[in-house]
């Protein structure tokens, strides 16, 4: 069920000229990558592996997160790095083996084709992942800007990716949908004045509260978005 979780004004006119998603979790499941990955490294220091189900919740939050949850260490530790660049090294030789779309956003990513609505990605994954992750992918019909870290001055929650996003694509923040399955994908979004769905399928972690985030819709499966994005098509037509 599409649920509406926050108001926005009546007089607040917009139309929709642009999707977005964040990466891992929301656009791409590349937990499976992940779990290999991190095996592996715990492998190389002889101790046992990680159920994949508890790797699967920390994936949105990056390398350092998946250091911490392996090996109890974070940045300071003079451990920590070392780890770190290990796993992204193995992880750059296994980027695409079993990531894959989430189930349902083919569809949509072949339906906003159809509605000539471009989509693109606003991601914290660097630039050195991200971006031969979806080369190696190559989803058709392919996205129209990729945003990573190394683009803007500021990450998210900070909306500067949603700026420069909408610059790229010639339309206004305030047209764009933004998809998430994080708390900070959702503050971006709001902070740049974007419609905001909650990706509830992605990487959650535990105890997270999906509702609290303040998204203006969440979603439980991909094609969910398609009725949303309907609807927001048929309230806001665009003014010729």
């Amino acid at each position: 069920m599409n649920t509406v979780l926050s108001s926005r004004p009546p007089s607040a006119r917009q139309t929709v000229r642009a999707v977005l998603f964040d990466l891992d979790g929301t656009l791409l499941d590349t937990a499976p990558d992940f779990v290999v990955v991190l095996n592996q490294l715990l492998g190389e220091h002889d101790r046992p592996a990680l159920p994949a189900a508890t790797i699967r919740r920390r994936v949105s939050n990056g390398a350092r997160a998946l250091v911490e949850l392996a090996f109890g260490v974070g940045p300071g530790d003079p451990a920590y790095e070392p780890l770190r660049e290990r796993l992204l090294e193995i992880y750059s030789g296994h980027l695409a083996v079993y990531t894959e779309l989430f189930p349902g956003l083919q569809r949509l990513l072949t339906q906003l084709d159809e509605w000539q609505i471009p989509w693109g990605i606003a991601t914290n994954k660097p630039a050195a992942y991200a971006i031969p992750l979806m080369e190696q992918l190559d989803l058709q019909p392919a996205a129209e800007c990729i945003i990573c870290p190394d683009h803007v001055e500021e990450r998210k929650p900070h909306p500067e990716s949603l700026f420069l996003a909408a610059k790229q694509l010639g339309c206004e923040p305030r047209d764009i949908v933004y998809v998430g399955d994080h708390l900070r994908d959702i503050e971006c979004g709001k902070r740049a004045g974007a419609i905001t769905i909650a990706a509830a399928y992605g990487y959650i972690e535990e105890g997270d509260d999906v509702d609290a985030w303040g998204a203006d819709y969440r979603v439980e499966h991909g094609e969910e978005m398609l009725g949303i994005l309907q609807a927001l098509m048929e309230e806001f037509p665009e003014e010729v």
